[in-house]
């Protein structure tokens, strides 16, 4: 049986050469995203800000400007309530108050006492502000520990030089990805941080095989510029790379498009995260090494123009 051939096998890309173009793409990434976060920040979910939120449904339509004027008729101001799924179900989300935070749960039962018995709550939260501070907290050091372990296990696994690079494309794919919930302003909670430290994980799993890649080959040809070696290596790895990418890829779409209100920002965070995790591992990792201090090889040192005795 002839076996599938997505990309075919031997192909001599110059990814190196295209590093510049590929730096600018990334430049333009992380200037939205700084752009983003300084002009309308994240959209806070209640984890991090604390408040309430409910999702109702009903057998029949709901009028969502009547809801909000129920709300607002029993004392809550500025209530956000939006349609989801259809007209058959809500979404109520409570800003944290004074009246609020005196006791959550007792707000969360005034709500669902005020849409009546027509309605079936199938989540209910309450989340005070100390509660909601301290998740912020442990998300952001969480999110921060794990870009910089991964760097450490790299420089462990091959040498520093390898650690610095996989470290900073990482910490870029995820920062990237905190700009697409700034840029969309998708709902970020706890289930966000979860998708970047998940995101970190695969994006370095795939900067590790070309990397793991490029050693096996400068142990091969000691005397090939830096240069070529990255552009052998990335290519030899292309069809798993892009294999893997493309079949995880597949996984998370039924996510996006079944998964509902509740998953469809984790899943698209993780398919955005799978394609600039993948660009990242084949233009922008590699090609870091180019700019750091040369690897020693034996009797050898490769750099980035040529071969030093």
């Amino acid at each position: 049986m002839a076996r599938l051939t997505i990309i075919p096998d031997n192909t001599k890309i110059d990814f190196v050469g295209q590093r510049f173009t590929a730096f600018a793409v990334d430049g333009l990434l992380v200037v939205i995203t700084i752009l983003s976060l300084w002009f309308q920040g994240l959209n806070l979910g209640i984890d991090f800000t604390g408040g309430v939120v409910i999702e109702a449904k009903s057998d029949k339509a709901i009028n969502v400007e009547a809801v909000r004027e129920k709300l607002v008729a029993i004392g809550f101001l500025d209530p956000a309530v939006q349609s989801f799924g259809g007209d058959k179900a809500i979404l109520i989300r409570i800003k944290p108050t004074a009246s609020v935070e005196a006791n959550e749960q007792a707000a969360a039962n005034k709500i669902k006492t005020a849409l009546g018995t027509g309605y079936t709550f199938s989540r209910v939260e309450a989340v005070g502000p100390k509660v909601s501070g301290e998740l912020l907290q442990s998300g952001v050091i969480a999110t921060v520990l794990g870009v910089l372990m991964i760097g450490v296990y790299v420089a462990f696994r091959f040498e520093w030089q390898f650690g610095l690079a996989g470290m900073l494309a990482t910490g870029h794919d995820v920062f990237v990805a905190v700009g697409l919930y700034s840029v969309l302003q998708f709902d970020f909670n706890l289930t966000s941080v979860a998708a970047l430290l998940l995101l970190a994980g695969y994006s370095i799993n795939d900067t590790v095989v070309i990397f793991d890649r490029i050693r096996e080959n400068r142990r091969k040809f000691k005397r090939m510029p830096m240069y070529e070696l990255i552009n052998v290596s990335t290519n030899v790895t292309l069809s798993r790379t892009f294999l893997t990418s493309f079949t995880t890829s597949l996984s998370v779409i039924p996510l996006i498009l079944f998964g509902g209100d509740a998953l469809f920002g984790f899943a698209a965070t993780i398919l955005w995260g799978i394609v600039i995790g993948t660009y990242s591992s084949i233009f922008v990792a590699s090609c870091l090494l180019l700019y750091l201090p040369t690897i020693q090889m034996g009797q050898a040192k490769v750099e980035a123009g040529g071969v030093q005795a």
